[in-house]
């Protein structure tokens, strides 16, 4: 057995024992892994994504679903390829979303080693019930921002209503970046918890 391999073992095992911390309860030990794996998720995202707001804002995101499917998560597997897989998911979703109406992306995104990203772009049919099915999400998200505590709901409006970058979101609340990244984060992670009920509506989400 060569070296990377052992050590690839290792690693495995020593996510597996936080893992299982975590699903006893001590969820704070979740930081070790936002740590451990922070650096290549944004490597990963910046490949995918050129706004740092924006990647910022989905490597926030990723942690956050990784979190709260932690009981999901099949042990046997790496806790790398897992999040990566996350992570790759969270760009495909959010580029898809860029995207006008009535385009979906039905392919695979690749990225090569220079970087470079393929996509292909496939047009559906029009769904008739697609306006309401709209409307149910705004109405379910806008709800959701509503009962989170004020100060939240004013961070989580700034940036995703008023689309403030986190400068402008800093500026405008006298608040230091590293406050503002943290507030949003915690925004987040209450207003996902707030929409895992009515994720029958919000497979994308």
């Amino acid at each position: 057995m060569s070296n990377t391999q052992e050590q690839n073992i290792q690693t495995n095992e020593d996510d597996y024992l936080v893992i299982k911390n975590i699903l006893n309860g001590n969820h704070n030990d979740f930081a070790k892994l936002q740590k451990k794996y922070r650096s290549i998720i944004l490597a990963l995202i910046r490949r995918m994504i050129k706004d740092e707001d924006d990647v910022q804002d989905l490597t926030q995101e990723t942690f956050i679903k990784a979190f709260n499917n932690m009981d999901k998560f099949q042990f046997g597997y790496s806790f790398s390829s897992w999040i990566y897989r996350i992570a790759s998911n969270n760009c495909i979703d959010f580029l898809r979303k860029k995207r006008i109406s009535f385009v979906s992306i039905d392919k695979p995104i690749s990225i090569s080693e220079d970087d470079d990203i393929t996509m292909e772009i496939e047009d559906k049919e029009y769904m008739p019930d697609l306006s309401l099915i709209t409307a149910e999400k705004s109405n379910a998200i806008k709800n959701a921002i509503d009962e989170l505590p004020e100060n939240y709901r004013e961070i989580i409006n700034l940036r995703h209503i008023e689309e403030l970058d986190y400068q402008e979101i800093a500026d405008k609340l006298n608040m230091p970046l590293g406050t503002v990244k943290a507030h949003l984060f915690r925004a987040r992670k209450l207003l996902y918890e707030s929409l895992k009920s009515k994720l029958y509506l919000f497979n994308d989400y």
